[in-house]
């Protein structure tokens, strides 16, 4: 008999792998919820780190540093690891964007229920794939938007919900990071992406999530002034203004390049105006500062994710945050899949499966709700590159140029 604890393969060895999601299984698996947790990478030296980042932490890696020389390349270790899991488990992809589809429809070939960091992927067809797929199999494919999970937002659409700020004209969302970013954390691949790619789409989420909304039309603007003096022909900074089906406007601001010194990884926050109220919040300014020999000035965010004294384990901690929350929705989705359709035949576990799909379709971040961010993602995209031309979509969300 199953005794409740998911195997977990995590896809990725970069930064929000080693910050977020390996934290938040350790501390899921201390309290019983997760049993064995694998890694694959593309090079045996990110394994080699991450063991010397999670001292005592036990995991399986792919590739093995023993094995393989470090700065040895693997793409595909990760199919090896796939093969690997046990009968019940979960997969959690954290590669590049670029890279997402393929390793979701090889999670899905193998009968694996996947949390993806956002976007799902940067192709409409590609996530109409994926969503297709998703749907024949019976598959949960989770997108992780931990912004929705972040209490400014749910604040936000509690009021909208209830009509309090009446129906919605326009709004500003900004979010920026540092330019360690691009230029050493994403440097392998940082010309493959944008900062709207990487962080905007956050927001656009976070609107469709606020709203229910679907877009209507993109313009997107972008500057390379800075990067490309780093050997980067990548983009410093992108804007992206959508129309959405109501002709209420939202422009979300984005770079990549603010000042090593800002005292935050982060600038971000959300503006709205409607014709019944208004909503501001500065999401990197959560009045919780601290200035200290280490780190100089910091304007700490205790919401997202955070390490605190734990409360039950003397000398350990807890993570505690909507980064955490939002990663554990999906564990637990995949949880209650796994036990609903356990010891049952399998044509009528595909149909527990389907079912509970269908309720949870219009509640998580599934294949047609991330959808949205993706098909924004393709038109700014596809904007920037036929000199900033508005790009509507169609029913099933692909971008055309107009």
């Amino acid at each position: 008999m199953w005794d409740g604890k998911l195997d977990v393969l995590v896809i990725g060895g970069g930064m929000i792998s080693e910050e977020v999601i390996l934290p938040t299984l350790f501390q899921e698996r201390r309290e019983g919820r997760v049993g064995e947790v694998l890694v694959a990478t593309r090079r045996p030296a990110t394994i080699s780190h991450l063991r010397d980042a999670f001292p005592g932490k036990e995991f399986k890696g792919y590739p093995d540093p023993d094995r393989f020389p470090p700065e040895g390349s693997y793409p595909r270790s990760y199919i090896d690891a796939l093969g690997d899991l046990g009968e019940h488990a979960a997969v959690i992809v954290a590669t590049p964007d670029h890279l997402h589809t393929e390793m979701v429809l090889a999670a899905i070939e193998a009968g694996r229920d996947v949390i993806v960091e956002k976007p799902l992927c940067l192709r409409t067809e590609e996530a109409l794939k994926i969503k297709r797929s998703a749907e024949e199999g019976g598959i949960y494919v989770y997108t992780d938007y931990h912004k929705r999970h972040d209490r400014a937002i749910r604040a936000v659409r509690y009021k909208y919900r209830r009509g309090e700020l009446g129906e919605l004209l326009h709004g500003h969302a900004w979010i920026e990071e540092k330019r360690e970013m691009p230029l050493k954390v994403f440097s392998r691949w940082a010309e493959r992406s944008s900062p709207f790619e990487y962080i905007g789409v956050h927001y656009v989420d976070a609107y469709y999530f606020i709203t229910g909304l679907l877009p209507k039309r993109v313009v997107a603007f972008g500057q390379k002034k800075l990067l490309p003096r780093y050997g980067k022909e990548a983009y410093d900074a992108v804007q992206a203004v959508v129309e959405w089906e109501d002709c209420s406007v939202l422009w979300v601001q984005t770079s990549w390049v603010c000042s090593e010194r800002n005292t935050a990884l982060t600038n971000q926050g959300l503006q709205l105006l409607g014709t019944e109220g208004e909503h501001w919040a500065d999401h990197k300014d959560r009045n919780c500062r601290f200035v200290t020999q280490e780190h100089g000035p910091e304007d700490y965010n205790p919401n997202f994710f955070k390490a605190y004294d734990s409360m039950d384990h003397p000398g350990e901690v807890d993570y505690v945050g909507y980064g955490y929350d939002s990663i554990v929705q999906g564990l637990e989705d995949i949880r209650r899949i796994l036990r609903e359709t356990e010891g049952l035949p399998s044509d009528e576990a595909l149909s527990v499966r389907r079912e509970i799909l269908k309720e949870l379709e219009p509640l998580r971040p599934l294949p047609s709700q991330a959808l949205v961010g993706v098909a924004v993602v393709e038109a700014v995209r596809m904007s920037l590159e036929n000199g900033n031309r508005f790009v509507r979509f169609d029913r099933e969300l692909r971008p055309n140029l107009l």
